[in-house]
């Protein structure tokens, strides 16, 4: 049940349940997302390092998270039409 709507299955997520607590259920998956990231920061000339980034500005960190998702649909629609 979700702690925002009171419905079953909206808004509480896969990772937690609204709960506050957070767990990787594919760690291959973070790690390549994780190299995503970093491409992505270097591609657009954000300077990312390895663990806090609290520096950084939340319209370079928005640029980051907007490519990435560009990049993973572009990578499903090739996928979906067999190239």
């Amino acid at each position: 049940m979700d702690n925002l709507t009171g419905r079953p299955g909206i808004g509480g997520g896969t990772t937690g349940g609204g709960t506050g607590t957070s767990r990787t259920l594919y760690p291959e998956a973070r790690e390549a997302l994780d190299r995503m990231k970093f491409e992505v920061a270097s591609q657009l000339g954000v300077n990312l390092k390895d663990g806090y980034n609290g520096d950084l500005r939340a319209r370079d960190a928005g640029s980051i998270g907007g490519f990435m998702v560009k990049r993973m649909i572009e990578q499903v629609e090739r996928q979906m039409s067999g190239k």
